[in-house]
């Protein structure tokens, strides 16, 4: 039985993943700004009222962890939002790099003494971060902060295998979820995550810093 650490919990794929982790007998951290009612009725341990930007509220919630030992991080919070060439909002951009690259890095290093050797930290990152497979454009905000995560990602892996803790870049599909506006073409939260804790059980050092998608594709940088 492991314990982990999840954020961005309170609906789709973290949600999900809490579901998951604890319907297996794992011990699930779930930490969100506002935990939903599906998030409540879980009955997981809830870390709640924490906002991953501020530094303040990083250093509460290890406070409040109090020296817990986690098996795994899941840095699963992000934000997508509409930032076209023709109406580019500088702000914008700059949340999105703070909730969906920053925020991951800063909290991993926070965290750092709670991870042990054979430790996991897993980045929900997407394949619009992929530069390679960039065929549509557009989606500026989104697409350059899930290329900052990989780069951090990617330096985690090396950083952190002297301590023997592996790290994946997991890429969730094509979810059907809010955030996705519930697209028709997406597939199920369960389905996804089903994928996703396939790679991140069979995660080792060897394969630390890979860009995976949940079906167990690699995906290019």
């Amino acid at each position: 039985m492991a314990t982990v650490l999840i954020t961005g919990t309170n609906r789709g794929i973290g949600l999900e993943y809490c579901r998951q982790l604890q319907a297996r007998g794992d011990t699930v951290v779930a930490v969100c700004r506002t935990p939903s009612p599906e998030l409540q009725a879980l009955g997981v341990r809830i870390e709640a009222g924490i906002d991953l930007t501020d530094g303040a509220a990083i250093d509460a919630l290890v406070e409040r962890l109090d020296g817990l030992r986690l098996d795994a991080l899941i840095l699963n919070a992000g934000i997508l939002e509409s930032t076209s060439l023709g109406a580019l909002d500088a702000e914008s951009l700059r949340r999105q790099f703070e909730v969906n690259a920053i925020a991951p890095l800063r909290l991993t290093r926070a965290l750092l003494g709670h991870l042990g050797e054979g430790a996991k930290v897993i980045l929900m990152t997407s394949r619009m971060g992929s530069i390679d497979d960039n065929g549509s454009g557009g989606s500026y905000g989104y697409r350059m902060s899930k290329v900052a995560l990989n780069m951090a990602g990617k330096s985690l892996a090396i950083d952190l295998r002297p301590r023997g803790i592996a790290v994946a870049l997991l890429h969730p599909g094509l979810v059907s979820t809010r955030m996705t506006g519930f697209s028709a073409q997406g597939i199920s939260p369960e389905e996804s995550v089903r994928g996703l804790l396939a790679r991140i059980d069979a995660l080792t050092l060897e394969t630390s810093g890979t860009f995976w998608h949940a079906n167990g594709q690699v995906l290019p940088w």
